[in-house]
């Protein structure tokens, strides 16, 4: 089975693409597996993460613009790739940073996962994007 999740986004924001996820594996009536997802850009990531406490998400967001921040912040002047903005290049560092592939076990039809654990899309850039994660789900056998 294979699915594409579009997700709209609107600037640096974790997207949790979990139940349209699970809703996609049940629907399609998959049992026992392996999901594979990937994002199919440079400048986003997936990730899993604390789905309880949005403090969580907002405290990632922040410690990697700390990690990585605009191209114009001045600890940032050794940055050549600037053709997008100041956010671009920093946007491939934080993708390169966090994983732009997961798999996730699935067994009688769910994720297996933690209670508090959500599978997010991670926007890095600042503009408006239409991204792509692409599910496959792999039936053991």
């Amino acid at each position: 089975m294979m699915h594409v999740l579009t997700v709209a986004t609107q600037g640096p924001a974790c997207h949790d693409i979990t139940a349209e996820l699970a809703d996609w594996l049940r629907s399609g009536g998959a049992v026992r597996g392996v999901l594979t997802l990937i994002v199919q850009h440079t400048s986003a990531s997936l990730l899993i993460q604390e789905n309880a406490d949005p403090e969580v998400q907002a405290d990632l967001l922040a410690w990697l613009d700390r990690l990585a921040p605009p191209a114009d912040d001045p600890s940032m002047g050794w940055i050549t790739h600037r053709y997008e903005g100041p956010d671009d290049m920093p946007a491939h560092l934080k993708a390169a940073v966090l994983p732009t592939t997961l798999q996730i076990p699935v067994d009688r039809g769910r994720m297996i996962m933690g209670r508090w654990q959500g599978i997010y899309l991670v926007e890095h850039r600042r503009a408006p994007h239409r991204r792509q994660v692409v599910a496959m789900f792999a039936p053991q056998a």
